[in-house]
């Protein structure tokens, strides 16, 4: 009999700490359609930044993620010529965040948009945040290099977060 109650309570107290499947987590979901400006100053791949344009859909829960980003860096060469960096990337993880904000990573392919051959495998990282209007910003790591945030003012980006 003691046995039963030891081996009882043993089951009970697995189920109350044992974590929860990946599905009771809270999820949260990224989505997002629109453009806006960089500080001044900023630069990538040696060209001047201006602008930005982005699409993302994705989920995230824990250090889950899952699916794509894409977004164009509009910038003006030495020359004076504009130039669009053009990033596309496939989401896989992601680190937990606050609040109306998200931060994922993934692996891209980065096209530098001046003729030469696209660049496959270059890991990525970006934070979201998103402001009840719509507006929110946009900060990017491509490989070891860090694109300080821009201003997303155009369309729309969301951080909802469901459980």
């Amino acid at each position: 009999m003691r046995r039963h109650t030891i081996l009882a309570a043993a089951l009970i107290i697995t189920a109350v700490c044992w974590p929860a499947p990946a599905g009771a987590q809270t999820e949260t979901f990224v989505t997002g359609a629109g453009g806006g400006l960089f500080p001044p100053g900023v630069s990538y791949l040696g060209l001047s930044l201006s602008s930005v344009q982005l699409g993302m859909g994705l989920g995230v829960a824990g250090t889950w993620a899952v699916g794509q980003f894409q977004t164009t860096l509009t910038g003006v060469t030495t020359l004076g010529q504009e130039r669009n960096i053009v990033v596309e990337g496939l989401v896989n993880a992601s680190v937990p965040s606050g609040p109306n904000t998200a931060i994922f990573s993934g692996i891209s392919t980065v096209d530098p948009g001046d003729g030469t051959p696209p660049v496959a495998g270059v890991p990525f990282t970006a934070s979201v945040a998103a402001n009840a209007d719509g507006t929110g910003s946009l900060a990017l790591t491509l490989g070891v290099t860090s694109v300080p945030a821009a201003a997303i003012n155009e369309g729309y980006v969301t951080v909802q977060q469901v459980q």
